[in-house]
């Protein structure tokens, strides 16, 4: 390629441009780090301690009754949770199995949820207590046979079970005994954590995290077992000074049902030996309490995540010198926020780019090395990275050209899963083409430019227009839609759509927006609707998206 590989002279001192990659699946990482490193603090849930002896029991003990409960290898077991210990727990313990982990968001609507556990394949699922409601009121249209139930207080230390100020009073319900419904704590209590012989296989999958696409319709991101372990190897290695069972702290604020989250806040740490301070709910109030008590290392999170915490004054007041560094991911970092967060204590603030399709990682600015703002550093150890004219399809060859985001690593996905034709749209002879349009500079620095798929970031999400526009136009009381994102201080960007009424309607834009509610989550629904009598079209009839922004722009 005519970048030649530059950005590998700004590699982090003792980080080799390739990683020689250790063919060892998770479960029998957990399992050596146990041996390694048992006392080491693997998670902190609210004052509860999990060493990695006793996760490496609790993931035994786990796939035990998984396995009791007809789960074998290839077999689809959803999650359903937020970040709990369970969640880890769980996902361990079916990689173990040689089964396929399904992360699913907690804020779905039961028509999200739905199409994922039917195009998943899901047969177990493990979910909040909260949530089986939902859960049961799909559970017929799907093929889901077997459900576990956790609670969010499961592993809180007495007295916090009583004093957790994010539980409601409904949350200590007692469990109704129903048919193929099992909760989990019964269940580890009724299973041994005696050695199970590990069924994960290097290639095969692992799991099967979804995106959305330009259809609105999400998409299984299959990821192997190389996958997720190459892409901790390669991150590992960003940071030659942080060894390996060293005692360093990460505040899980990623939820682990995202790439991000489930790369760091979960595979990360086990092959590091490192602790995590689980996260269920990040707001700014919570993180500072965490951040006071537990001082950790790394500060990783979202735009928004950052910004709320700014504005928070006790966070300003703290004493962070015990941050090693943040990491931003999910959208830029406005340079207003980045300097902010710099002058409060010089600790190196990481941008980070990449996508479900690559497991989440595939550039980042260089560990104590060279920042150059505005950009998302440069490709990680093992990684290609190319842009191709958006013209031509041809390779862009002169820095600061723009040009779609091409990737080639081991952490690339096998596939989308089930669905071929989209997976020979963005896997092209061994790249992968993310569809975003970027800008490299002759150092190798990548900064992105758009988003060729029109996606929405807003507050960590990826947010298709399309999906929101099929919801809208469903409204018996619209004609035609068209959604998009507009920029928000605190969110990055928010939604905002255009909506053309059906001849003879006048729906209020608080009745359009009570029917979204309903069919999509909260980060989804849109913060503005404006009606409109006609949107602008091709000659075909296609709605201009492109030219719906300009017009949005043009009146602000």
């Amino acid at each position: 390629m005519g970048f030649e590989r530059a950005w590998h002279q700004w590699y982090p001192q003792g980080t080799p441009p390739e990683v020689d990659i250790e063919a060892v699946t998770m479960p029998e990482v957990l399992e050596r780090t146990a041996r390694d490193f048992p006392d080491n603090t693997a998670y902190i849930y609210m004052g509860k301690q999990i060493s990695y002896r006793e996760l490496n029991r609790m993931v035994t003990t786990f796939a035990h009754a998984l396995r009791d409960l007809g789960v074998g290898p290839g077999d689809k077991v959803g999650m359903l949770l937020p970040n709990i210990p369970q969640v880890v727990i769980a996902n361990c313990a079916t990689y173990k199995l040689g089964a396929v982990t399904v992360m699913n968001n907690p804020l779905y609507t039961e028509r999200e949820l739905l199409h994922q556990l039917n195009d998943s394949e899901t047969t177990t699922l493990v979910t909040l207590d909260l949530l089986l409601p939902r859960v049961l009121k799909i559970q017929k249209e799907t093929r889901v046979k077997t459900i576990i139930t956790c609670h969010i207080n499961d592993y809180l230390p007495f007295p916090a079970k009583l004093l957790f100020p994010y539980v409601k009073k409904e949350m200590y319900r007692k469990d109704v005994p129903q048919e193929g419904v099992y909760p989990f704590m019964q269940l580890m209590g009724r299973y041994p954590d005696t050695p199970l012989p590990n069924k994960a296989v290097w290639p095969d999958t692992a799991a099967l995290l979804y995106t959305g696409g330009t259809t609105g319709v999400s998409k299984g991101a299959e990821l192997t077992h190389a996958n997720i372990s190459s892409v901790v190897q390669q991150f590992s290695a960003w940071f030659p000074d942080l060894k390996v069972g060293r005692p360093e702290r990460l505040l899980g604020i990623y939820p682990i049902f995202h790439s991000a989250g489930y790369s760091v806040s979960q595979n990360l740490l086990i092959w590091n030996g490192w602790t995590g301070v689980l996260v269920p709910r990040p707001d700014p109030v919570v993180i500072t309490k965490l951040l006071k008590k537990y001082k950790p290392s790394f500060l990783p999170g979202v735009p928004t995540i950052f910004v709320g915490l700014l504005g928070h004054a006790p966070f300003r007041e703290l004493d962070l010198s015990h941050v090693k560094g943040y990491f931003a991911g999910a959208a830029p970092l406005a340079e207003d926020t980045l300097n902010q967060l710099q002058n409060l204590h010089g600790a190196i603030i990481h941008d980070v780019y990449g996508a479900t399709e690559n497991t989440a990682f595939a550039t980042c600015t260089p560990w104590h090395g060279r920042v150059k703002i505005g950009t998302v550093g440069i490709p990680l150890p093992n990684t290609d990275l190319k842009l191709v004219d958006l013209q031509t399809g041809e390779d862009v060859t002169e820095p600061d050209q723009d040009g779609e985001i091409c990737i080639q690593g081991p952490q690339v996905m096998k596939g989308y899963y089930n669905k071929p034709d989209e997976t020979a749209a963005v896997l092209k002879d061994g790249w992968l083409y993310l569809g975003d349009v970027g800008r490299m500079d002759a150092d190798g620095y990548l900064t992105i430019v758009d988003r060729k798929k029109d996606m929405i970031v807003a507050g960590g999400f990826n947010i298709y227009p399309k999906e929101i526009d099929e919801i809208l136009m469903g409204h018996e009381h619209v004609l035609e839609a068209c959604t998009i994102g507009v920029p928000d201080t605190y969110r990055g960007e928010t939604v905002k759509a255009y909506v053309v009424p059906v001849p003879g309607q006048d729906p209020t834009e608080a009745e359009i927006l009570t029917y979204c509610r309903k069919h999509l989550a909260a980060y989804k629904v849109p913060k503005q609707i404006i009606m409109i009598a006609e949107l602008p079209k091709t000659a075909v009839g296609k709605i201009m998206r492109k030219e719906v922004r300009k017009m949005d722009q043009a009146q602000q």
